[in-house]
């Protein structure tokens, strides 16, 4: 199958359920439709070991609502993939047999397969050496260091690391920042566990990144704000560039505020409010460690990656 496919992406994440419907082929990727739901399917996880049966309901309402997108976009092939929380959760199998109920069959994925997938994605338009890709989630940030080539017909990928470590936006929160606003001490802590927790993956480098390239809605979220973007556009997001200065003032300002002030901010999308601190730490954190001082931000993530994936498998 030489030619243009309709495929779909389906990827269910601790905080966000997102599909993506495309037309991909020797082309490259050309988008058809696209949803992103904020569901929090990792929401009391950290504490309960367990999903919970009114966050597994409303990743089951978005699912079928997205197996309906599929049937009426003409899909010919689709991949969904779970992620960090299913991965840890107790009754991970009850959760797919519910999605599978309502038309879709997900997979659980390894974190090291969902960092290569980021990966694959991220450098879908951006080629180089030493890049460092970003994927902070809920429940787990992916780091992949790698080059990528465009030079030839095809794109070349070489991964050089990848790694998932369970340090993500609900997950800081839920342990760390408790008051609200948060105080300067749970800040300091939820700080210095995230260094601890990703220091020994850039101690393991052999050389420092040369660029790095944030993915996912932490990422977008902050370049939105940069923007005061009230109507999210993604044409302006991706490809972004946001400063470690950029990303330290939005920490400053958004763990200032207390929850519903959050929800305020241009930017921010209401349901987001309650874990952005948490993810813009991260981001910040994980860019210090790479001794970098900019990030760019990409629209073409996971989603992309898994686009292409089931590409290259039809072939």
């Amino acid at each position: 199958m030489g030619g243009t496919v309709r495929l779909a992406a389906i990827d269910i994440g601790t905080v966000t359920t997102r599909l993506l419907v495309a037309d991909v082929g020797p082309g490259g990727v050309a988008e058809v439709g696209r949803s992103t739901d904020i569901t929090h399917l990792g929401e009391g996880l950290t504490s309960s070991g367990r999903l919970s049966a009114d966050a597994m309901n409303r990743v089951a309402d978005v699912i079928a609502r997205y197996a309906d997108t599929m049937a009426e976009l003409d899909v010919v092939r689709f991949q969904a993939l779970a992620t960090s929380a299913s991965r840890d959760a107790e009754n991970g199998s009850e959760f797919t047999a519910l999605l599978a109920s309502r038309g879709v069959v997900p997979s659980i994925i390894e974190g090291s397969r969902e960092a290569e997938l980021a990966f694959l994605g991220a450098t879908a338009q951006i080629g180089g050496e030493g890049l460092l890709v970003v994927d902070c989630g809920g429940g787990s940030t992916e780091l992949v260091v790698g080059s990528a080539d465009h030079s030839g017909p095809e794109l070349v990928v070489d991964i050089e690391a990848a790694r998932s470590i369970d340090v993500g936006s609900r997950r800081m929160t839920e342990m760390f920042l408790h008051s609200d606003p948060p105080t300067r001490n749970e800040i300091a802590e939820a700080r210095g566990w995230a260094a601890d927790e990703l220091r020994g993956f850039f101690d393991r480098l052999d050389e420092r990144p040369t660029q790095m390239i944030g993915l996912a809605g932490t990422a977008t979220t902050l370049a939105a704000v940069r923007l005061e973007m009230a109507v999210y556009d993604p044409a302006r997001v991706h490809g972004f560039e946001l400063s470690g200065a950029d990303i330290s003032d939005e920490v400053e300002l958004l763990a200032a505020l207390p929850l519903e002030r959050r929800r305020r901010v241009v930017g921010v999308h209401p349901q987001r409010a309650g874990v952005i601190v948490a993810g813009a730490l991260i981001l910040e954190t994980v860019l210090a460690l790479a001794g970098l001082d900019s990030m760019v931000v990409s629209e073409h993530d996971i989603l992309y990656g898994i686009l292409l994936d089931t590409y290259r498998d039809l072939q």
